[in-house]
């Protein structure tokens, strides 16, 4: 790809990701993209096949980002570290997704907007062809978890891996409020949220 093609492409998912990340992706348009690129649609169509693709391209490319970003970070926490049980490792995979949210605000905030397309076509076909599965990633830790006995016998595998999926994939829909997003409250909230997760309400 040559220089001006490369900053095509990228005048394009600026806009793109622009877009995205103020309509769902229904009421996204395209066309509004494009004009807000300054390119032609023949130049869009040489980068994508459609706004599915483009689409699709901005959601792997924030969790490929962010994915790199938690495991360059969680290099500095070795699994060897004194009793890290499932609830730590929560804890820091969160903790450096929450920073990886104030350093890069844009695909934090398409992870969001996508979240809310449950239940749309979209959603399933993003799901299927970005291979996003956290059920299945909390399950393995899930199983890790109760081979070292850091998780309770009296509910089953099943039961957990479903109430963990959903507190872990719904935490930015509990916390959404502007001030919920600066890093301490957002770290507070984490370190209570865990808290809450490992004992619960009781005495």
């Amino acid at each position: 790809m040559n220089k001006k093609s490369f900053e095509r492409k990228n005048e394009l998912l600026n806009a793109a990701l622009d877009e995205f990340t103020r309509k769902n992706y229904e009421n996204a348009s395209l066309n509004t993209i494009i004009k807000n690129a300054s390119i032609s649609k023949g130049t869009f169509y040489y980068h994508f096949q459609n706004k599915q693709t483009l689409y699709l391209f901005l959601l792997e490319t924030a969790v490929k980002t962010k994915w790199e970003f938690i495991n360059s970070h969680m290099k500095e926490y070795p699994p060897d570290s004194p009793r890290r049980d499932i609830f730590d490792e929560f804890k820091l995979q969160a903790q450096m997704g929450m920073e990886f949210a104030v350093g890069f605000p844009q695909y934090h905030r398409l992870s969001i907007m996508f979240s809310r397309e449950k239940g749309n076509k979209i959603y399933e076909d993003a799901k299927t062809t970005l291979h996003l599965d956290t059920e299945s990633m909390i399950r393995e830790m899930v199983k890790k978890a109760r081979t070292r006995e850091d998780l309770t016998e009296k509910f089953s595998e099943d039961f957990m891996v479903k109430i963990l999926t959903y507190l872990f994939t719904n935490f930015d829909e509990i916390f959404h409020l502007e001030e919920d997003f600066h890093l301490d409250k957002m770290v507070e909230n984490l370190n209570n949220y865990v808290e809450f997760m490992k004992h619960g309400m009781g005495r």
